[in-house]
């Protein structure tokens, strides 16, 4: 009775299997004390390594990552039983919340038409660039970071924190990402219609790398929503969690946080829940395998027909 009652009470209530099953409590408890059933030690055994996960994952993983790094280990639980085993744990992502614009359409520069038209999609590396800004605060004041992600892989590829919301601070961030990864020309940068992305220095910039460039609707953080995400999550996962005493402090957190996590071992749900840099070698070791295979003949083309 006992057994069964140990078996299955992550499915049903312990009083009220005792009751049915017309035992005690106290009895099953102190069974329970003497003897673990091979389903308690696996279900330790569990919460042991979603810990060690939890932890080494900055304590930002919810039951749904939880869940998938488990697989990765061969370790398969459904995603309803990951979350109680951390509530049963006490591990929860905080998730606090502040707001503070940084964006000023109110200006008299160009507006280019919106090119994705939320086809958040890319099908190779440098064929689409989102970029934004958001904020940090810290004892010292407010700083400001701006972004620019690789839609393909969601990787961060250019990056720049400052005190003060002038056009210096994305076009720097630009400038970093163009040669870091040197792109085609045709590539797609697409922000929203902020005196600092639409400033004649940073289109100057664009055109001057042969971009294509495209703007969300006014008022619109839909039409920018994977950029909008990233800084969604960082505030999340680090500066909402953390209490900056000094602007450096927050610069170095925040570079480590894009260099050494994020773009390295963070898992996307979008890229099968693997992080950007791991996806980026992925698509880069099919490529050059495909590369080396000899072109097909006349006529193995006309019988794969």
């Amino acid at each position: 009775m006992y057994e069964f009652i140990e078996d299955h009470r992550e499915e049903y209530s312990v009083t009220k299997m005792c009751q049915v099953l017309q035992v005690s409590r106290t009895g099953y408890y102190k069974w329970r004390e003497k003897e673990k059933s091979p389903s308690q030690e696996k279900k330790e055994e569990a919460q042991v390594l979603i810990s060690k996960i939890f932890y080494e994952k900055r304590q930002v993983y919810g039951s749904p990552r939880i869940k998938k790094e488990l697989e990765k280990k061969e370790v398969f639980l459904a995603e309803k039983t990951v979350a109680n085993y951390m509530r049963d744990l006490g591990l929860c992502a905080l998730v606090p919340s502040k707001y503070k614009t940084t964006t000023n359409s109110n200006h008299n520069h160009p507006i280019y038409p919106n090119l994705l038209m939320r086809n958040f999609s890319a099908d190779t590396p440098n064929r689409v660039w989102v970029a934004d800004i958001t904020y940090i605060w810290t004892i010292e004041g407010w700083l400001y970071l701006a972004t620019v992600m690789d839609l393909f892989s969601r990787k961060i590829v250019g990056f720049n924190i400052q005190t003060d919301l002038s056009k210096e601070l994305p076009k720097l961030a630009l400038e970093r990402a163009l040669n870091f990864r040197s792109p085609a020309e045709g590539l797609i940068h697409h922000s929203d219609q902020g005196s600092q992305y639409a400033s004649a220095d940073y289109v100057d910039l664009l055109k001057e790398k042969k971009c294509k460039i495209s703007m969300s609707r006014k008022g619109d953080c839909y039409d920018n929503a994977c950029i909008e995400s990233f800084h969604s999550t960082i505030k999340k996962e680090l500066i909402y969690r953390t209490k900056f005493t000094t602007r450096e402090e927050a610069r170095m957190a925040v570079l480590d946080y894009i260099i050494s996590f994020y773009n390295e071992k963070r898992s996307h749900s979008t890229l099968n829940y693997v992080s950007p840099n791991d996806y980026e070698k992925a698509y880069q070791t099919e490529k050059e395998k495909n590369a080396q295979q000899p072109p097909a003949t006349f006529v193995e083309e006309q019988l794969s027909f």
